[in-house]
Order: structure tokens, then C-alpha cells, then sequence
């Protein structure tokens, strides 16, 4: 594993971390990330908040882009790995994560960057973990073809069935977790395939951790790198392996307390304005 990261000045401590997971993304994640860095601008949370991409073995140049977009943005950092999947991106960006909370983030941004607030306090329940839902009530879809809704839909009610029931939506993939939860379970977590939220959410049930669906907009995109036959089959099989490794987890040496005293976390005002005006990137 290779991180690299622009030297920082002495900064406020970091309040929120934000990982996004990318696999040949040069093309789109430079705007995404210039989308980003005004919306934190804007909110004043640029100086508290670290952005790690975690480079999941591309092959068109997408370490080397992030990485001279570190320049102008202390708080970026890249980290980029051999190719094993959205899992172990992700799992490898939440362990690295200093944050009170942190969001993992699909690169493309289907969810508005604005609605990033969505899943922090006070705008949403204090709870150790917080799941952007496309069918949480007021969720709205835009440009989705029915057939992968229903893949979707489909996919859902067997992982409700075989594994955590009571989330409409597992794969969603924008997620908030407090820095104790994110590394409590990705420390426990072990598929590197798409179907690794399923494996959280699960083990976020048996180490008794509270879970909030928060309703958001989602906006279809036509270059998604889901592969719909393909990409499902494999998920469907992670599915059954996670029900297995459910079935025999070992108890956690200490369980969290119930429901939103399971993590004791600040509220978002911790997220402290900067002083000094903001340059775009």
C-alpha cells in the first residue's frame, strides 16, 4: 500500500473523514472532487475535514490525478492499493480515517454532495451509523431504467430474508459511521466484493450497533461501473457467505450499548469554520 498526501500545516483536528472508493475514475473524479472541495468550502468545514481516495489498482492514471490535485488541497490524500475490489477500498480508507464520523462515498456522486449533511448531526439522528436510502419515505430516483431498480428490489428482499432484515436499502453507497464503528467493524469485516455493505450492516447488528436510513436523492449514472448480471450473481453468492460467517461469529468481547448511546459522538458544530477565506481548487 502506497498513501500519498500533500505535507500539512498545523490544521484543526480532523471532525470528519470522507473515503471514496475509485477504480478508473480519472476521467470523473477530478470534477467530483473539485464538486466536493466548494461544498466543504462553502459549509466551512474544508480545514476540519480529510478526504482520502483510495485507488483500488486503476490502470487509467487515476493515482496520478488525485495526486496533483493534493497540491492545492492539504486535506486530500490518496492511498492506492493492488486491485481487489470496492470492499477492500473501502475497508482500507474507514481504517485510515481520523474523523469524529466518517462517510465512504461513491466516486461518481449520485447522491448530491449537498446532501452530505443529510447524514451528520444535527440534521439526522445521532446514531453510530447512518445509511443514505432510495427507499427510505421522500427518497426520490432520477434516471433509473426499471429493470435495475428491480435488481435492485430483488437483491434487497433476499438480503432482508437470509441476513438483515428491516433495511430497505443495504447498497446505497453513501454510508456514515462514528470513528469507533467504522473501525470496530472494518477490522471484523472480510469480503472485498460489492457486497461488503451487506457484511457491515450484519456485523453491525450482531455487535449491536443502532442504524438509521436516511432518505435522499439519487440520480442514475449511465457509466456506472455495476455490471448488472454479472456483478449480481456475485453479490447473490457473498450473500449466502455472509449468512455462513454470521451464523458462526464468534461473541464481541464487548458489545456496544443500544440504540444512539452506542457510540458516544459530538454533534456536527464540532465541524469548525475556518478563519481565513477559502481558495477554490
Amino acid at each position: 500500500m502506497n498513501r500519498h498526501q500533500h505535507p500539512q500545516p498545523a490544521v484543526l483536528p480532523v471532525s470528519l473523514s470522507i473515503v471514496i472508493p475509485a477504480y478508473n475514475e480519472a476521467t470523473r473524479l477530478p470534477q467530483n472532487l473539485r464538486k466536493l472541495h466548494a461544498f466543504l468550502a462553502h459549509q466551512g468545514w474544508l480545514a476540519t475535514t480529510e478526504v482520502i481516495v483510495v485507488d483500488d489498482g486503476s490502470g487509467d492514471g487515476t493515482f496520478g490525478v488525485v495526486t496533483r490535485l493534493c497540491a492545492g488541497w492539504p486535506q486530500l490524500a490518496v492511498i492506492t492499493l493492488p486491485h481487489r475490489g470496492k470492499g477492500a477500498a473501502v475497508r482500507q480508507g474507514m481504517l485510515a480515517a481520523r474523523g469524529d464520523y466518517i462517510i465512504f462515498a461513491d466516486a461518481d456522486f449520485s447522491m448530491p454532495v449537498e446532501q452530505l449533511v443529510r447524514l451528520l448531526p444535527p440534521t439526522c439522528p445521532d446514531v453510530p451509523i447512518v445509511i443514505a436510502s432510495r427507499e427510505a419515505s421522500g427518497a426520490r430516483r432520477y434516471g433509473e431504467p426499471e429493470y435495475r431498480h428491480l435488481m435492485g428490489r430483488v437483491f434487497n428482499w433476499l438480503v432482508g430474508m437470509l441476513v438483515v432484515a428491516g433495511i430497505a436499502d443495504t447498497q446505497c453507497g453513501f454510508k456514515r459511521m462514528t470513528r469507533a464503528a467504522a473501525h470496530t467493524l472494518c477490522a471484523e469485516q472480510r469480503l472485498d466484493g460489492m457486497s461488503f455493505d451487506v457484511e457491515l450492516l450484519a456485523l453491525a447488528r450482531a455487535r449491536g450497533y443502532a442504524v438509521a436510513e436516511i432518505a435522499i436523492d439519487w440520480y442514475h449514472e449511465r457509466h456506472s461501473r455495476v455490471r448488472p448480471l454479472r456483478d449480481t450473481l456475485a453479490m447473490v453468492r457473498d450473500v449466502w457467505a455472509v449468512r455462513r460467517r454470521m451464523r458462526h461469529l464468534p461473541a464481541a468481547p464487548h458489545r456496544a450499548a443500544p440504540e444512539a448511546e452506542a457510540v458516544p459522538a459530538p454533534a456536527c458544530a464540532a465541524l469548525a469554520p475556518r478563519l481565513t477565506k477559502e481558495r477554490p481548487l
